[in-house]
This record gives structure tokens, sequence and C-alpha cells, in this order.
């Protein structure tokens, strides 16, 4: 995210319950992002935590964020009650993806040319262990995408984002398709990180 959280909020035309939030302008999951919820503008950790065991002790390990929420199963246990009854507009200035060989990854970055800021389609809940959560959902590639990863985010334009927020689960998951538009594809030789 590239923009300032005031500027996110009027461009979304919602209340900012995020003023004084402490993010990053690269979001990694199980870190604070910006996510639109109820009519505002909120940080939640991205990531739903998954209970984790270890193999070896049968220990309960530290929670794994779940970050991404494939479309063809928004009627699964895990996500379906999220999806029926809070989903949520996640504002972006890009996303990015791995591409290359194991162990020299680099981050490959798409966005809407034009668009200094979109949404993708999202799901949230209240967690004991983080607050509030949040999960993109991803649905299959585009053309474009295709040659990156095979998903990649919902993304919604304006005229879509009140039926994701309002509409029904039937209704909201029509918009779970490939995005139609074209995208800004910036191959970078910068290291993929992930924390």
């Amino acid at each position: 995210m590239t923009k300032p959280i005031d500027e996110v909020a009027k461009l979304f035309e919602t209340s900012n319950a995020a003023a004084g939030s402490n993010m990053g302008s690269e979001v990694y999951p199980g870190y604070p992002g910006l996510v639109i919820a109820d009519g505002e503008l909120k940080a939640m950790a991205w990531g739903f935590p998954l209970a984790m065991r270890s193999k070896r002790t049968g220990q309960s390990l530290k929670p794994k964020p779940v970050n991404n929420t494939r479309s063809d199963r928004l009627g699964s246990e895990f996500w379906r009650s999220s999806f029926e009854h809070r989903r949520c507009l996640i504002p972006i200035s890009a996303f990015a993806e791995a591409e290359g060989e194991r162990g020299s990854k680099t981050r490959t970055w798409a966005s809407v040319p034009g668009a200094p800021v979109f949404a993708c389609a999202g799901i949230w809940r209240w967690s004991d262990e983080w607050g509030e959560v949040y999960s993109i959902v991803m649905t299959d590639p585009n053309r474009q995408t295709a040659e990156i990863h095979n998903r990649m985010p919902v993304i919604l334009k304006a005229e879509e984002q009140d039926l994701w927020s309002r509409g029904s689960p039937q209704e909201a998951f029509t918009l779970c398709r490939p995005f139609q538009g074209d995208l800004a594809i910036d191959r970078t030789t910068a290291p993929w990180v992930s924390r």
C-alpha cells in the first residue's frame, strides 16, 4: 500500500478506524493490513490462524496464517461462515507473486493501470489468537498472471464493491472470476521475501 491511510479512507468514502495504525508499505502474512469492513477502514492481521501441532511431539505450535482463500473452497467449513456473513474489501496498490527457481525467486508485482489503489475481495473474522483477521479471495489467473502464478486475487471494479460487501453469498460468488482488464506487470530482481 503506497497511499496514506487517510487518503485510502477518502478514496473509498469510508470512516477511518485505522488512523494511527502502524503498517508498512508492504504487508506480509501475519502482519497488519488495511481492510474495509462494516463501512470502516480498519487494520487487521493478514491471515486466518490455522492451529498447528508438532508431528514429532504432538505439542501445539504457533498458528500459521492462512492468507489466501481459494474461491472454489469458500463453501468449506473453514471459510463458509466468513464468506456468508463477513465479506470485506482489501484496498491495495499492487500485489506480488514469487517467480523463478527455488532459492532464487524474485518478486513480480501486478497492479491496475491508472488506479493508485484498487480493491480485492476478502473475508474476515475474529480470532482468539490475533483479534480481527482477514484473508484475500483468490481465483483462476487471467492471461497475464497465468505466466506468474496459478491463482490471482479477485479484483473488484468500483461498481462491484457494494455487491461483494452487501449482496447475497450467491451474488458475491459470481464476482469470483479472473480480472478482465489489463494489469501492469513489473518483474523485478528484488529477492522474494517471505516472513
